[in-house]
């Protein structure tokens, strides 16, 4: 910083030395840029260096576990349209009409193109500028102006002119350069920022498509459970008539009838829901996707389970991308602020032609011309540059600490990802061995109320068991599902950044 400082005030006491030499203006302002490019030399790009953070090792062990335990899971490569690996073609079309439809995602787009342009405009300014000129003017000045006292003629005349104006900024110190550096980590990161909506639509489809085969596998239990209870309601009916039951059985089976059609009434509100919330991430009116998305069962689970390997984490997550992009902003932006302390050199001129009749534009005595270099430098500002930079340095610790949460979080939620497929797994397992022991239980329960060895209270109390082991069993396989969901969104999939294009995806600079 000390030799910023210093070159700083070299630079300003030539200028000083300048402005009092008047004799030498001119020769000097032609050695200023020679010096200000030797001076330049000394400048350097600002390094980028993203945070180290500690492996997490203690997680890895137990992945390494739960891969060497689960035939499912490899460490082959992520796919990028994990959905398919469900084998469902409703949720594979879905899949692709929300890449195409969805808002959230045409907004990302909208955003990468707003970042294109703010880079475009950035580059534009390191490029020489050219513009064209004319004008007209009729004028005349007063008869008691001092320049009528001296003999300048007061009456009215025309002035046309027609020219062309130059200008380029040498950007010797590297304020444009960073400024089109930082603009172009901005386009990156919008360009990851979409891949993580494109994540995280397709996660959300596939989330609200599973909890919705899931309610509607529900509906159909329910819906047979429903059916078994009617058939106790008609066999206590009979049972009382021949005068072997009582009105508690009679009353306890049609209790038991209104109570599954309560609960079939909140599945059935619970599954519009699902199907609005759906045709909402495909950018469709509500009601829109029942007839498409009429009763199906629960997809079965994926025998084949890709994850990759955990160095490949930071490139497979566009999150993470994402903000390592904005970190090469922050640093860019340093980089700016520090150039801002230097002065500017400007070379422009001016070609045309000017003339009191429209007649003599054309002529080579109308002829005009101007060129050479203007300086700018900056001296007092009010302590503006400094809080700038500043500005620059905290932000630029802003982005560093954005950067450090959002691989933490990206290794928290694999972590927790793994850990709720392994046990949603064995919860399946214990919920299937359940509901086989509740249905032989109901059985055994039916065959001795009707034989008259028990009473109808067993009955209920074993139908009730299995309706419970059956709905738990069913949110058990969605939440098994669901798993596999929230794995490959807290890996990254669902997006491939061949899709990005070339200019936006630049891994060799981590």
């Amino acid at each position: 910083m000390d030799d910023f400082l210093a070159m700083r005030i070299t630079v300003q006491g030539l200028l000083m030395n300048l402005a009092i030499r008047r004799r030498n203006l001119v020769p000097a302002i032609c050695l200023t840029p020679a010096f200000a490019l030797a001076l330049a030399g000394c400048m350097r790009s600002s390094d980028f260096r993203p945070p180290t953070l500690a492996a997490p090792v203690a997680a890895e062990q137990v992945r390494r576990a739960m891969v060497a335990r689960s035939p499912a899971l490899t460490e082959e490569a992520l796919p990028s349209a994990w959905w398919q690996l469900f084998g469902d073609a409703a949720l594979t079309n879905l899949e692709a009409e929300a890449s195409a439809s969805n808002l959230d995602l045409q907004a990302a787009a909208a955003r990468v193109d707003e970042s294109r342009a703010q880079l475009g405009l950035a580059n534009a300014s390191r490029q020489p500028q050219v513009a064209a000129d004319a004008s007209y003017m009729r004028a005349g000045i007063s008869q008691h102006s001092p320049m009528a006292v001296v003999g300048a003629p007061t009456s009215a005349s025309n002035t046309w002119a027609l020219g062309l104006e130059a200008s380029w900024e040498l950007d010797l110190w590297g304020h444009l350069r960073h400024l089109s550096e930082s603009a172009d980590a901005n386009l990156q990161a919008s360009a990851f920022g979409m891949a993580s909506v494109k994540v995280s639509v397709a996660g959300d489809v596939a989330r609200t498509y599973l909890l919705l085969r899931g309610t509607q596998t529900q509906i159909t239990i329910t819906e047979e459970n429903r059916q078994i209870a009617e058939h106790l309601v008609q066999l206590a009916d009979s049972r009382l008539q021949n005068g072997v039951a009582t009105r508690f059985d009679v009353a306890s089976s049609r209790a038991d009838v209104a109570s599954i059609e309560a609960r079939l009434s909140q599945l059935h509100q619970q599954r519009d829901a699902l199907m609005n919330a759906l045709a909402l991430l495909l950018g469709r009116p509500p009601r829109e996707l029942d007839a498409q998305l009429s009763s199906a069962s629960l997809p079965s689970m994926p025998q084949h389970l890709p994850i990759g390997v955990p160095s490949e984490l930071a490139h497979d997550r566009p999150d993470i991308l994402q903000a390592e992009a904005r970190l090469r902003a922050a640093v860019a932006d340093i980089g700016a602020a520090k150039a801002d302390f230097y002065p500017r050199i400007s070379l422009t001129g001016n070609l045309g032609v000017q003339a009191f009749d429209r007649t003599d534009l054309g002529s080579w005595s109308s002829r005009q011309f101007a060129f050479g270099p203007i300086l700018y430098l900056p001296i007092f500002q009010g302590g503006r540059l400094e809080r700038n930079l500043e500005l620059s340095e905290a932000r630029h610790r802003l982005a560093g600490i954005a950067y450090q949460q959002t691989v933490l979080k990206a290794w928290h939620e694999v972590d927790d990802a793994l850990n709720a497929y392994s046990t949603e797994l064995k919860r399946h397992e214990q919920l299937q061995e359940a509901l086989t022991q509740n249905q032989t239980a109901l059985d055994v329960a039916q065959r001795g109320y009707q034989q008259g060895t028990a009473d109808f209270t067993s009955v209920l109390v074993a139908r009730r068991s299995l309706l419970a082991s059956q709905g738990e069993l069913v949110d058990c396989a969605t939440a098994s599902a669901l798993s596999v969901v929230s794995l490959y969104r807290a890996l990254g999939g669902g997006w491939s950044p061949e899709l990005l294009g070339a200019s936006t995806v630049e891994r060799s600079r981590s």
